[in-house]
């Protein structure tokens, strides 16, 4: 215990507090926000702290690039995570891209990107749609 109050390791596993932060802040603000918009940031800010995360466990102190040299006991950087992490930089892009462009169409449709009153529109809509096939169903049934 005395060694997580320790000033030096704390400041040592800074990338890491930072991480939990932007990860806990980024859900926060996907759960608690109904705004579509808001929620979107909430997820880059998320998949931000995930990236810190990746590259920060593919970092090893002391070590170089990953290529052959004449001494074999030179350590190296995985280069693994960093590959994974442009590759879920470009997929981030396009799941942001396409978050925003539906949120546009929502917006168009409802006139609003709050999620609690697209529900209520949505709930508002079904209550017609049924009471319009409970009438046509009672008038078919007085007809026949």
């Amino acid at each position: 215990m005395d060694r997580l109050l320790d000033p030096s390791f704390v400041l040592g596993h800074m990338n890491y507090w930072l991480f939990v932060v932007l990860m806990m802040t980024g859900l926060y603000i996907v759960v608690a926000r109904g705004n579509l918009l808001k929620k979107i940031v909430g997820l880059n800010i998320f998949q931000a702290a995930v990236f810190m995360l990746y590259i920060s466990a593919g970092k090893v102190r002391g070590g170089t690039a990953p290529i052959l040299t004449d001494n074999p006991g030179e350590a190296y950087s995985n280069p693994l995570p960093h590959v994974l992490i442009l590759t879920a930089i470009v997929v981030g892009i396009a799941t942001t891209a396409l978050g925003l462009a539906l949120t546009t169409r929502i917006n168009e449709v409802y006139g609003t990107i709050e999620e609690d009153e697209i529900l209520e529109i949505d709930h508002q809509e079904t209550e017609r749609e049924v009471a319009a096939i409970l009438a046509t169903s009672a008038q078919d049934s007085a007809n026949a």
